[in-house]
């Protein structure tokens, strides 16, 4: 065998197994908090597990979704805030399997960082485990990877994988669809997470550092406001799928904003008119449509602008719905209509009060 002279390492070459190894510790607690009925076991094995009986599911088909919180990232790292970033990653999978009528179940993360720090791991992952908690899926496992070269030290990236299933004939969205049918909005915990690569543009303009206070909340820091965690939506929705059966449709307001996300669920003949005035728009969308000089239309083409999920439901059961949706801590706004489609799949009427 070759003598080695330089006696090299794994940790020499920027990959620190114990420091794995340290995280792992830290964040058991963390995912065993997330248990559910169907998931019960340990982290640390070569693959989570989830059993669909004991969740008590007969006839079940899975849906599942991926995802990652986009540039929002940098945000948290420069900030050095990293306990909500995680919350951000879960309800960006989870509201996408619930809009299909699913309930999510599982969830597994990827973070991939340059230099491994257990602290802002347990931080981060431990936004993950909150975020599981408030979907009500089970944190069942994950990877961690430590790439020197290819990020910096403190820079690291997120992706999740989210698995919900739906009983056999009980996927959104329904078939029919018709004329009249009206659309509720429910308000959005703000700038979720679409949009940030314009939003660190606009604050590069306006010359404010994450540290300075919020020109629209100037009890809270930049960073503060604009780390809010997106929204989970799940366990109101659920319950008024479950409760009402009155809900034909939903479509999670993300990239792409209105036009984009609204007509991906609706049938080809039909179009979403919506009412703008009726919108209660934060101000957090407001300066940055003023200080970046963003024209409405392409507000409402990148951020959800105060709707993060959008519901179609028969007219005569949406006060029905809305009630239900309030019970459960929701924000309700009918938001406009579905109507015949002509050019286009989303239809404004009025002024968005940006």
């Amino acid at each position: 065998m070759r003598d080695t002279k330089n006696g090299l390492t794994y940790a020499a070459a920027g990959v620190d197994i114990d420091a794995g190894n340290r995280l792992v510790d830290k964040i058991k607690p963390l995912v065993r908090a997330t248990r559910r009925p169907g998931a019960d076991g340990e982290i640390g094995g070569f693959g989570g597990l989830f059993d669909l009986k004991a969740a008590g599911f007969t006839d079940p088909i899975l849906v599942a979704a991926n995802d990652g919180v986009g540039t929002k990232l940098v945000i948290a790292i420069e900030s050095g805030r990293h306990d909500t970033i995680g919350i951000d990653l879960v309800a960006m999978c989870v509201n996408d399997l619930v809009v299909q009528g699913a309930e999510p179940l599982l969830f597994l993360d990827y973070f991939a960082t340059g230099k491994l720090d257990p602290d802002q791991g347990a931080a981060i992952v431990g936004g993950i485990a909150e975020g599981c908690r408030q979907a009500g899926c089970a944190l069942i496992g994950g990877e961690t990877a430590e790439m020197p070269g290819l990020y910096r030290d403190g820079d690291y990236d997120l992706a999740g994988f989210a698995v919900g299933a739906a009983e056999r004939g009980q996927l959104l969205p329904t078939d029919d669809i018709v004329e009249g049918d009206v659309l509720l909005g429910l308000a959005s915990s703000g700038l979720h997470s679409n949009g940030f690569s314009l939003v660190r543009k606009i604050v590069e303009v306006s010359g404010l550092g994450w540290q300075d206070k919020a020109p629209f909340a100037p009890d809270m820091t930049l960073a503060e406001t604009l780390l809010e965690p997106t929204r989970i939506y799940v366990k109101s929705v659920l319950k008024a799928i479950r409760n009402t059966h009155g809900i034909k449709a939903l479509a999670h307001i993300t990239g792409g904003g209105f036009p984009e996300n609204i007509p991906r669920v609706l049938p080809k003949d039909f179009a979403a008119e919506l009412d703008l005035g009726s919108i209660d728009v934060p101000p957090v969308f407001s300066w940055l449509a003023a200080t970046g000089g963003v024209a409405p239309e392409e507000m409402m083409r990148t951020f959800n602008c105060g709707i993060g999920m959008m519901i179609v439901v028969a007219g005569g059961q949406a006060a029905q719905v809305a009630a239900v949706l309030q019970e459960a801590g929701e924000t309700v706004t009918p938001i406009g209509r579905i109507v015949p489609r002509r050019d286009t799949g989303v239809i404004y009427r009025g002024t968005i009060g940006l």
